[in-house]
């Protein structure tokens, strides 16, 4: 049996040696080991056009907080944590409030759970409830920055201009769209060292052609977070030949991608930071007693709201938000296929992509490929617009019609529902249980936990909510913990 003193592996995290050049930012990450070794590797962000000025304190600020991002997933496992470089008192509460956040969801989300990346020594583990999870002790130190003299920073963005954090997803190819009837978009594409950048190619090579605003940056935080994982004596040593729909460890991700972004939004101007999450990314779940965000959290709402108070802080002056929080995945899709054909049909929700003269093509075999091939059937559109082949689409047909998909109970009951409805799912003992009605899926929700109309600019909400009840199946509002309609032309102000 092994406690949470048992996983603090590493004496020292240190992130230092910062480098700051008009195209690429680069840290050190150096690990001291128990027995006294150390060994480092870096984090490198590059892009093609310029957006630093090293001789600049905001930019080497900001530099500073894009190479502290990987590092928030390590609190757990270190007896202390360095970050050298320039950090205000912003960045030193964002960093110490999401590191805590962060080991308490890797706790309940990686290490209380069936985690197949587990050596079988260390799965079972007995953690009392505790009112700080974090091991590492934490602090900022500035030995290659201290001449720079403080700036207060003070600008208004433009708020008609859209940051889009995007990949060849749904949900950010939906966003994409929307942006283009209301406003200027920028597409910014961080691409990956690992293979995840096969899904994204598409449609990155697609804007890029035909909006001049489009960004991809360049990131090796993949290899720096399975350089970690090799360190760790609790993972598999053939971590990297498993698969596996999560990752062993890591749950601060999309902020790594983020802050890839934020010199783009800082250079421009740009008034707005969308992140494309749906309705139920926002959760909340208790384990062994412990009160957590189930794994989601830099998916969540509450994601945006508390980046956008730091750039609040930071007198940036930036909204986060999502535009999609009252959309199902299904309703996203159909939203997208409807309206965005020619933007769907670039779409690869798949991790295992592959390359086929010039164009990246999903794998057909996963659980994302046998979702997609069920959500566009249930939606009378064909998955071969997206890449997918007859033979392809019928096996996952018929996979489905045996084994379930990763959705929340109510959203993967009615993807079923429709399919048995269509005859395109054989209704056999297994869809017979899964397969029931719930409208509401295919309607535009609206609650207090999850999704609030005015959690999105009001120069924006009445036309993003309006371009979506037109094909939503109605509008609904939770109270009481019941559903209730309202009219489709209930202004969102009543709502």
């Amino acid at each position: 049996m092994k406690t949470l003193k048992d996983f603090v592996v590493f004496d020292r995290l240190t992130v230092h040696q910062l480098v700051v050049e008009p195209k690429r930012v680069k840290a050190t990450y150096t690990l001291r080991m128990p027995e006294g070794a150390e060994v480092s590797t870096e984090l490198i962000y590059s892009y093609d056009q310029v957006f630093f000025d090293k001789k600049s304190y905001k930019d080497v600020n900001l530099a500073s907080m894009m190479a502290a991002q990987v590092a928030i997933n390590y609190g757990l496992f270190c007896k202390e944590i360095v970050f050298d470089g320039i950090y205000e008192g912003a960045d030193t509460r964002f960093i110490r409030t999401m590191m805590e956040n962060t080991s308490r969801e890797i706790l309940t989300n990686k290490l209380l759970v069936d985690n197949p990346f587990i050596k079988e020594g260390y799965k079972e583990i007995i953690v009392e409830k505790q009112s700080k999870y974090t091991a590492a002790a934490i602090q900022f130190v500035n030995t290659g920055y201290q001449h720079m003299k403080a700036e207060v920073f003070s600008s208004v963005p433009d708020y008609g201009h859209f940051a889009i954090l995007s990949s060849g997803g749904k949900d950010s190819l939906l966003t994409y769209g929307i942006v283009k009837e209301l406003g200027v978009a920028h597409p910014v594409f961080v691409n990956e060292s690992g293979r995840h950048w096969f899904t994204a190619l598409n449609a990155y090579r697609d804007l890029k052609e035909k909006d001049p605003n489009t960004v991809k940056p360049w990131c090796n935080a993949d290899r720096l977070f399975n350089w970690m994982l090799k360190k760790m004596p609790f993972i598999k040593e053939n971590f990297q030949n498993m698969r596996a729909d999560i990752y062993p460890i890591r749950l601060w991700t999309v902020a790594v991608f983020l802050f890839g972004v934020l010199p783009v939004v800082r250079k421009r101007g740009i008034g707005n930071v969308l992140i494309g999450n749906e309705y139920d990314t926002t959760d909340t779940a208790i384990t062994q007693g412990i009160k957590h965000y189930n794994g989601l959290y830099d998916q969540s709402k509450y994601f945006d709201q508390a980046l956008t108070r730091y750039y609040k802080e930071k007198n940036w002056e930036i909204y986060q938000y999502s535009m999609l929080r009252s959309l199902s995945e299904l309703l996203i899709m159909k939203v997208l296929v409807k309206r965005y054909p020619e933007l769907q049909q670039h779409q690869v929700s798949c991790h295992a992509a592959h390359e086929h003269e010039h164009r990246m093509y999903p794998c057909g075999k996963c659980e994302k490929c046998r979702r997609i091939i069920g959500m566009l059937v249930a939606l009378e559109e064909d998955p071969k617009r997206c890449g997918y082949t007859d033979t392809q689409i019928e096996n996952g047909l018929q996979q489905l019609a045996q084994k379930s998909v990763k959705q929340i109970g109510s959203d993967a009951a009615h993807l079923y529902h429709l399919l048995v409805e269509k005859g395109a799912i054989e209704k056999n003992n297994f869809t017979k249980k899964i397969a029931k009605a719930y409208p509401r899926i295919m309607k535009l929700r609206f609650d207090s936990e999850r999704s609030r109309p005015e959690e999105m600019p009001l120069a924006v909400r009445d036309k993003v909510i309006a371009l979506f009840a037109a094909y939503a199946e109605g509008i609904a509002v939770k109270e009481n913990k019941q559903w209730i309609e309202v009219p489709a032309l209930t202004t969102v102000s009543k709502i």
